[in-house]
């Protein structure tokens, strides 16, 4: 994974101890259930899509990526929620997906 985004950094750096504790509940949720490292991020990249969520979805689309994900799926998450959320939430979706994998 590239390094972490500045503001994460700062957030991090001023707030360790707050930072911890997320990670920490982040990952006690991932290991509560079955669901696979790639399916787990492509599902938290949904909910990322749904309150739009800039920052989340940058995120976990990386994840998504470093956990095997192709960009066709990582597309495709998003994708699926334009009865649900709404094109325009998708569309904006999309152009932050693409930020990343044309990043990469």
């Amino acid at each position: 994974m590239k390094k972490l985004p500045a503001h994460y950094s700062k957030i991090r750096e001023r707030h360790g101890k707050l930072i911890e504790a997320v990670e920490a509940l982040g990952q006690a949720a991932k290991n509560a259930g079955p669901l696979e490292a790639m399916t787990a991020e492509l599902v938290q990249l949904a909910a990322a899509v749904a309150i739009r969520s800039e920052g989340s979805v940058h995120s976990h689309t990386r994840r998504a990526l470093s956990h095997g994900a192709t960009p066709e799926q990582v597309r495709h998450a998003a994708v699926l929620l334009t009865s649900v959320v709404g094109f325009p939430a998708v569309a904006a979706a999309l152009a932050w997906i693409d930020d990343v994998i044309e990043d990469a």
